[in-house]
């Protein structure tokens, strides 16, 4: 009977202290995500009144330039410009996004001075006609106004990488309009193999509030229509199989052409002052010799005649990367991200004609395979495939996406990106994208 008692004692004692224990830890995950709300909220609304400001002062620099084509021959001097703005900072790098992915694995602080440089000296470059893209700017902005916005909330070092990339997802998702791929895209693209979940809420919330705030001021992303899709079957997924292994072997031309091409004026031409002179006169013979101003700013118009149009010129995705080099490696301001989707929409559209299969899906399949292979972030390329193309094509671009993601290797825009698994082994690598 002694034993009995003490056993319904000892329960009597431990129901309780189960019951607080359950509470307390409701309790503490309730104030966590409560925090996180308030916090992704608040870097959410403000990236989103920023990347629309941004978003469509990079939409009337481009009307202003594709009004005004003679403004081009004020390219090199713009690119002078930017250099004399960038002197503020102690070290240039051609794409400080490498900076943003060292403030999130702690190896570097961002400053928020990059927020208004990388702001002003984009939207020159898109003005005076450098071949460049936004999501640089996007990365930056973000990255450095949440990494601000962390220091006013006074949350500590590890939570202010979260809210870093919050800022990230925000910006991109007000920029291009595509939310999910936005959420995903600023945890996988740090480090290559694991997703960094802990900013999974963070991210989301961020994201969408700021896609919200820029469709209320009218800044929308750009949405295809691939038409009448091919059966998703043994002929057709071998096409795009082979689509995607063509990709990779574009997406480490990309990679290497812009990395070398960035030695080789760094190498050349040591005054940096210099460097833009040249850039932007190369630009501007190339223009003339092409008779085309396709190959200036986004070229978001050429990806949409691939994809909608079915047209493209052969050469067109070798020039891209040609004009994308030597306007980055002068020191004119952008990013990476739209000119690969132009390289991939592009050459995608050209092997669709080649394989006889639908030029539209290929663009489509090839835009983001080509995206995968710079990134290494194949979720976030199906997510923006997705956004972007509808759901009809999934398995196409996975497959595509798959192979690409593979056989691209370690090649990657940021030399900052940690490629922490090996692509073919459940192997810990840990080692930096190649150059």
């Amino acid at each position: 009977m002694d034993e009995q008692t003490n056993k319904k004692e000892e329960l009597r004692d431990v129901v309780p202290q189960l019951e607080n224990r359950f509470r307390i830890t409701i309790w503490n995950r309730l104030v966590v995500l409560a925090k996180w709300l308030i916090f992704a909220a608040l870097t959410g609304l403000a990236l989103g009144l920023v990347g629309t400001a941004f978003g469509k002062g990079v939409s009337m620099a481009t009307s202003f330039r594709m009004a005004h084509p003679w403004i081009l021959y004020g390219l090199p001097f713009a690119g002078v410009l930017i250099v004399w703005m960038y002197q503020w900072e102690r070290k240039q790098e051609r794409s400080s996004t490498n900076m943003v992915l060292d403030a999130i694995h702690a190896e570097r602080e961002i400053p928020l001075k990059t927020a208004p440089l990388i702001f002003i000296s984009t939207i020159l470059t898109h003005l005076f006609g450098g071949s460049a893209g936004r999501e640089g700017a996007a990365l930056q902005l973000g990255g450095s106004i949440g990494n601000f916005l962390g220091k006013i909330l006074r949350i500590d070092e590890n939570d202010r990488r979260v809210m870093i990339m919050a800022g990230m997802s925000a910006a991109f998702s007000a920029l291009f309009g595509t939310p999910m791929a936005a959420t995903v895209f600023s945890m996988e693209v740090v480090s290559v193999g694991i997703m960094h979940y802990a900013a999974l809420v963070p991210c989301v919330v961020a994201s969408y509030i700021a896609y919200g705030v820029a469709c209320h001021f009218g800044l929308t992303g750009e949405r295809f229509s691939l038409g009448t899709l091919p059966e998703f079957n043994l002929p057709n997924a071998g096409k795009i199989l082979f689509l995607g292994f063509c990709c990779a072997a574009v997406s480490i031309l990309f990679c290497v052409v812009l990395h070398k091409t960035e030695e080789i004026f760094a190498e050349r031409i040591k005054n940096a002052f210099v460097r833009p002179l040249v850039s932007g006169v190369l630009i501007i013979i190339l223009t003339m010799l092409l008779g085309t101003t396709d190959y200036l700013g986004t070229g978001m118009q050429v990806v949409e005649r691939a994809v909608v149009d079915q047209q493209v010129v052969w050469c067109a995705f070798l020039l891209k990367i040609v004009f994308t080099a030597i306007t980055l490696s002068g020191g004119f301001k952008g990013g990476e991200i739209v000119p690969t989707f132009f390289v991939g929409a592009t050459f995608g559209c050209l092997m669709g004609q080649i394989l006889h299969i639908s030029p539209s899906l290929a663009a489509a399949c090839g835009m983001a395979a080509v995206f995968c292979g710079v990134t290494n972030s194949p979720i976030s390329s199906l997510l923006i495939s997705l956004e972007m193309f509808g759901f009809e094509g999934a398995p196409f671009y996975f497959v595509a996406i798959a192979i690409s993601y593979m056989q691209s290797g370690y090649y990657g825009l940021y030399r900052s990106q940690k490629i922490m698994y090996s692509k073919v082994k459940t192997q810990f690598i840990n080692r930096n994208a190649k150059e």
